[in-house]
């Protein structure tokens, strides 16, 4: 059996390592240009394709839940609203059906 000192020194080097890459990644990536606003708009990208793929297998509880998120993300423009409500609004969903 590995000797647990080790183990978390291994961990820990790996962690360090896994930072320190993303951080001299990052120091490459372009800050104007096409490649910039394409890497800008990724994150919305990711969560809109999650987002529809939860969506095509979720129930009623789901999709009420978006819309209703939907229309507080328009009315308020608060991240933290929208997420707050979305999952308020399953719990409930949930509870309720």
């Amino acid at each position: 059996m590995a000797d647990p000192l080790l183990v978390t020194a291994g961990l820990a080097l790996g962690t360090f390592a896994i930072r320190l890459g993303g951080y001299l990644l990052g120091g490459a990536l372009p800050a104007t240009g096409p490649w910039a606003r394409g890497l800008n708009a990724l994150p919305g990208c990711l969560i809109a394709a999650l987002l529809a793929v939860l969506l095509v297998q979720a129930g009623p509880a789901e999709w009420g839940a978006a819309a209703l998120c939907a229309v507080v993300a328009v009315l308020t423009r608060s991240l933290p609203l929208t997420m707050l409500v979305g999952i308020g609004a399953v719990w409930l969903a949930r509870t309720l059906i």
